[in-house]
């Protein structure tokens, strides 16, 4: 019996190159294509295949809000996500959401093959070219998860605030404290997270998203 994969890419020719790719193999069928978010889940519905091969970057709804919408409605389908993006932060994002599979367009077609056999059969698959990166932004964000336990409520306000750009005078009035009590907060905040500056420990905040508006 086929394994029964559906296409989502806003570029025809890609599709149509994949299709041909795919077609070779005859425990492949390719059951339908999508152009965009919108038409990818609607003919999930319709055609129920068992492996969705889904870009990131696609018109009225991206991979990432189609992969978002997939997990929360419990549609019964494997993703592996096809993209240009190596970045590490795109696939740490849809591993957080529960990507089945992530691979780069650059493959070579037995890798792609590869990655639908394992999916299919259960696993996951990630490229192996991304995996080490992979591990030690995970060990990073394990270790930035530990600093982040380790502050005090009023610390975690005060380290949202300079993420959000404000100044100790603000902060201290947005939390009714002195700016005295500011600077202490913010001197043992630098300490536990490990910063030196303010700017530092703004990008710690952004990285672990822990920005929100005040």
């Amino acid at each position: 019996m086929s394994i029964k994969v559906m296409l989502a890419d806003d570029h025809a020719l890609i599709r149509e190159g994949i299709r041909q790719l795919l077609e070779s193999d005859e425990n492949i069928e390719v059951v339908a294509e999508a152009g965009d978010g919108d038409e990818c889940l609607k003919k999930l519905t319709m055609y129920k295949p068992q492996i969705l091969l889904l870009d990131i970057n696609m018109p009225k709804k991206s991979g990432i809000e189609v992969l978002e919408i997939i997990r929360n409605s419990n549609i019964d389908v494997r993703v592996l996500i096809l993209t240009v993006h190596d970045e590490i932060e795109y696939l740490i994002k849809v591993i957080d959401i529960g990507v089945d599979g992530y691979i780069l367009k650059n493959s070579e077609f037995c890798e792609l093959k590869k990655a639908i056999m394992s999916i299919v059969e259960g696993d996951n698959y990630i490229q192996k070219k991304l995996i080490p990166v992979l591990n030690k932004r995970l060990v990073s964000r394990e270790e930035d998860k530990l600093k982040l336990d380790s502050l005090t409520n009023r610390e975690m306000d005060i380290l949202i605030r300079v993420a959000n750009g404000m100044y100790n005078k603000e902060i201290a009035t947005s939390l009714s404290i002195s700016e005295r009590t500011v600077k202490n907060h913010l001197t043992n905040i630098f300490k536990k997270i490990e910063v030196i500056d303010r700017t530092q420990a703004a990008v710690f905040a952004i990285k672990n998203d822990i920005i929100k508006s005040v």
